[in-house]
């Protein structure tokens, strides 16, 4: 979702989501694009509906972890979701370190 470009957006999207229980397990905001991990995607995104911030698209991902000790983990991972036609959208680590892909 695209966040408003206005002091407080953030804080107000964060407020909203901690009210209703939902707790951020990665993510981050990009450009004023809003890209967060959430458990219960249909609570967050049902809380942000009410306070009138969105709109808010939800999205499948893949989480793992990638070998930190091999170099080119990423681009190990991310070709064979190309070979596989996949195509990634958005990529961020969680607050537990595993690679979080939002693949098309």
């Amino acid at each position: 979702m695209v966040l408003d470009d206005v002091p407080g957006a953030l804080g107000e999207f964060g407020r909203v989501l901690g009210a209703a229980g939902v707790s951020l397990e990665g993510g981050g905001v990009f450009g004023g694009v809003a890209h967060f991990l959430v458990e219960d995607a249909d609570r967050a995104r049902d809380a942000l509906h009410a306070a009138g911030i969105g709109p808010v698209s939800v999205h499948d991902v893949v989480s793992l972890r990638l070998d930190q000790e091999l170099p080119g983990s990423l681009g190990i991972v991310a070709a064979r979701f190309g070979e596989a036609g996949l195509t990634i959208n958005t990529q961020y680590s969680d607050h537990a370190g595993n690679l979080v892909l939002v693949v098309g």
